[in-house]
């Protein structure tokens, strides 16, 4: 067997064609999903990167494994302690380990390792493959690794194969050779010009007056480093940034599609094309506005943790199918293993659908629980057509502690439902309690690490940092918004 597995950094399924998608921005990724499955409702437990690829190469949630921020204990996998003898758990649970089981040479190309530290990533590939510069590489720089490795080993049988690509993750930085292919396309109508004006009132890491990534230390905010990006608008300040916006992230997605159509041809060049599984998936979406985030991955907004999946299975996927149910990206790849004929792991969180798959089937799970510990401190039900969104932790931005969202007729967050329907935040705190009571009654280590980070003062990227933001905002003629947050979080004044 052969194994594509393509890993498209920050790939929101909304803004692929197969997706339903306006814009071209997919015609090679289209091509594969119209000959396999396209799973409409696919979802990581634990966004953004390191803690949604550590559940991924894991096989377990953040709350089972111990990674679910950037920084500090909660990057790091539970210590295993005495039941760690000379080999670690993890050395035989992972989900490479299952493949390298099945037989399968399995290699990588991707700089995650280096960019996180998080070297625990490369345990059990056979070769990995990194082009040094950290998660700011192109395609351009990435696929020629990949194709050098197909052209020596396409044609062997039984591999795998990882790729990573980077280029719809901030700053958006695709060749300006490409120029901008959607220049003469609408933007999302969601996205209106009266939309824009009132988030424009707004405050808040990443919101329209301070786009991108919250950068500060404890005295002071410092400059913008994505200025340095001429397709990366800094603030929201008119519909032209908004375009920038769109095209610039629309033409990392279209940059990565025309060097995935390379590897294809190549795999088609080799002969080996129809007998290749192709996985293509990604760690994380990306706000593009919604909630009054711009261009950042540090809630757990449904744009930002649902994901695209799709799966092309020589023999067994059918055309251009749809694959309704809730699952998250673990189901996916626990079903790949099934599918190579290897067992489940015991402690995998994955469920696999393996017989569902075989049968043209759909199923699904009742609802599914997902958490972002590194920008915000927020847990989120996906439930029915519903989003319920709870807020431990704000991540200084001015949203209430409970949200909840119908996503058939308000995919992009506009109208919180909460105060209206109280029985269905009901109903999501019950699946919240519920899941949360079965992690801990499984987990192989005592504690839940949300209270972990909360303890420590929040999520790494805004930890420590409230009181040079509200003396930045006092700086901009803010003073309600830095009351507003004072008020709110008095025991974070102090600098830590």
């Amino acid at each position: 067997m052969r194994i594509l597995f393509l890993d498209i950094d920050s790939c929101r399924p909304d803004h692929l064609g197969c997706y339903g998608y306006h814009r071209n921005t997919s015609p090679n990724i289209d091509q594969i999903a119209s000959q396999g499955v396209r799973f409409n409702n696919c979802y990581v437990p634990d966004a953004p990167c390191l803690p949604s690829r550590a559940a991924m190469m894991t096989g377990r949630f953040g709350i089972h494994s111990g990674i679910v921020d950037h920084a500090w204990d909660c990057a790091e996998p539970f210590s295993e302690g005495r039941a760690r003898w000379f080999r670690s758990r993890y050395a035989d649970s992972n989900w490479i380990a299952s493949l390298r089981q099945a037989g399968l040479f399995c290699a990588s190309v991707s700089a995650f390792s280096q960019r996180h530290s998080a070297f625990w990533f490369l345990a059990n590939f056979n070769e990995t493959y990194d082009t040094g510069h950290r998660g700011a590489e192109t395609a351009d720089q990435v696929s020629p690794l990949a194709l050098d490795w197909l052209r020596r080993k396409a044609k062997t049988d039984n591999w795998f194969l990882h790729v990573q690509f980077w280029d719809p993750h901030t700053p958006y930085r695709v060749p300006e050779a490409l120029g901008n292919p959607f220049a003469n396309d609408p933007t999302p109508s969601w996205l209106t010009e009266e939309v824009r004006q009132e988030h424009w009132k707004g405050f808040g890491p990443e919101c329209a007056q301070e786009t991108g990534e919250f950068h500060a230390t404890v005295d002071e905010i410092i400059p913008h480093p994505h200025s340095a990006f001429p397709r990366q608008p800094l603030t929201m300040d008119s519909e032209k940034a908004v375009r920038a916006m769109f095209d610039g992230y629309d033409g990392g997605i279209r940059n990565v599609d025309t060097h995935i159509g390379y590897l294809l041809d190549e795999l088609r060049a080799q002969g080996v094309l129809e007998d290749t599984a192709i996985v293509i998936t990604s760690d994380h979406g990306e706000s593009l506005g919604e909630n009054n985030v711009y261009m950042a991955h540090m809630t757990a907004d449904n744009p930002v943790v649902r994901v695209p999946m799709i799966v092309r299975w020589p023999g067994l996927t059918h055309p251009n199918r749809v694959h309704e149910g809730l699952v998250y990206n673990l189901d996916v790849t626990s079903t790949v293993s099934g599918l190579l004929g290897q067992e489940r792991n015991p402690l995998w969180d994955g469920r696999p659908f393996t017989d569902d798959f075989k049968r043209n089937a759909e199923h699904g799970r009742e609802y599914l629980v997902c958490s972002n510990l590194a920008g915000s401190c927020q847990r989120t039900v996906r439930f029915d057509r519903y989003h319920y969104i709870r807020s431990y932790h704000d991540g200084y931005r001015p949203v209430p502690d409970v949200q909840l969202f119908d996503l058939a007729t308000d995919y992009h967050l506009t109208r919180n439902l909460a105060e209206s329907r109280p029985d269905l935040v009901w109903k999501a705190e019950h699946y919240l309690a519920e899941w949360q009571t079965e992690m801990m009654r499984t987990a192989t280590y005592p504690s839940d690490p949300l209270w972990t980070v909360m303890n420590a003062g929040g999520a790494e990227h805004t930890r420590g940092y409230l009181p040079a933001y509200c003396k930045h905002l006092r700086n901009i003629k803010r003073t309600d918004a830095a009351e507003y947050l004072e008020k709110k979080h008095p025991s974070e004044l102090i600098a830590k």
